[in-house]
């Protein structure tokens, strides 16, 4: 086998597991059914616990004050042409308690959404999906200037107040891409993305 068969076969989702985000920090974008990415594994692999399957390594929640985010870690084990995969690492986050028009919101299937997140990560790195993620992605039958495509690709989470990029950052043993930076900041703070300066003189403001 190739070292892209399998994203080729993979990277595509059908307009039937596709669903456009029409509202919040990330309307806009486009949700992947999760039992589209369990269809795929098992077509790809066999049915879970046979040809595939993850097993948790941590979960813990991060308190950010008045609202608390769940986090869950996974490994993803594949078996392909008969010889298993080492683990495929996947972390996915879930709002545990939220801050809503009405009050604190408390979810009691956050960290199912949390292992559902990180399955999403780990099957990620499989290609699976990959034409929502990475929608410029360019192959040998693409008429495309490579260099052109790669700089549009690059994409930068930014503060909504000053604009300055977040940075990725280590947190208690953990690795958190800028993506999930921002996406943490927006959560602890009513859908707006602060950068750590500006969220000290919002609060300097407010006193």
């Amino acid at each position: 086998m190739g070292n892209l068969d399998l994203y080729e076969k993979v990277k595509s989702v059908p307009e039937t597991a596709k669903k456009r985000i029409e509202a919040g920090r990330t309307k806009g974008f486009t949700d992947i059914n999760p039992m589209w990415r369990i269809k795929t594994l098992t077509e790809q692999f066999g049915p879970c616990g046979i040809g595939w399957y993850y097993k948790t390594t941590n979960k813990w929640i991060e308190d950010g004050g008045e609202v608390k985010s769940a986090f869950v870690d996974i490994e993803l084990f594949i078996c392909l042409d008969g010889i298993w995969s080492k683990p495929i690492a996947g972390t996915g986050g879930s709002a545990f308690v939220s801050k809503e028009k009405s009050g604190l919101y408390v979810s009691d299937e956050c960290y199912k959404m949390a292992t559902t997140d990180a399955l999403s990560v780990a099957c990620k790195q499989l290609g699976i999906g990959a034409d929502v993620y990475f929608s410029k992605d360019v192959s040998k039958y693409d008429n495309k200037n490579i260099e052109q495509v790669q700089q549009e690709g690059n994409e930068q989470w930014l503060c909504d107040n000053c604009g300055k990029p977040f940075e990725p950052m280590d947190f208690k043993g953990k690795h958190y891409t800028s993506k999930m930076v921002y996406e943490n900041a927006a959560q602890h703070n009513n859908g707006v993305a602060l950068c750590r300066k500006c969220k000290e003189q919002e609060k300097q403001g407010a006193s």
